[in-house]
């Protein structure tokens, strides 16, 4: 299996690719949800140094019993619309890269499909490279 690993600067591997997970009320078009996984790749490619096809990506729909969220939670106003973005990747960014991911994760997806930014919900979850193994059995992050 082919994988990607890129250098950086002072010589450390960077391990670059993200798992990306999408929860949302069910009900909007196929264009729609399309709009927002390129958006997102888009985003990570633009930021977090993705490369071309490096896209592993889960859109999931719930039915409004099964997707529960506080309207208001932290002065932000939420509406049915709420998209929750679960990103998980190597522990290998620093904060202002990360910072940079959200606000762009928010211009792409207000552009397309024409979300509000109060209803994008980004969650970054950081593992150890030993934590992937893109099949086989192997990890192959772990030399």
């Amino acid at each position: 299996m082919a994988y990607t690993l890129s250098v950086t600067t002072d010589h450390q591997q960077e391990r670059i690719m993200p798992l990306t997970r999408v929860s949302m009320r069910r009900g909007k078009p196929a264009a729609y949800r399309k709009a927002i996984l390129e958006g997102l790749y888009q985003a990570m490619r633009e930021t977090f140094n993705v490369p071309e096809g490096d896209r592993f990506m889960i859109l999931t729909e719930h039915d409004q019993d099964n997707f529960a969220y506080d309207a208001n939670y932290l002065g932000i106003k939420r509406s049915d619309d709420l998209v929750i973005i679960q990103v998980t990747v190597s522990n290998t960014r620093p904060r202002a890269q990360k910072q940079e991911l959200y606000r762009r994760i928010v211009e792409k997806l207000t552009a397309s499909p024409g979300l509000r930014p109060e209803d994008i919900f980004i969650n970054l979850v950081e593992v150890l490279p030993e934590n992937w193994s893109f099949g086989h059995g192997v990890a192959q992050y772990v030399q």
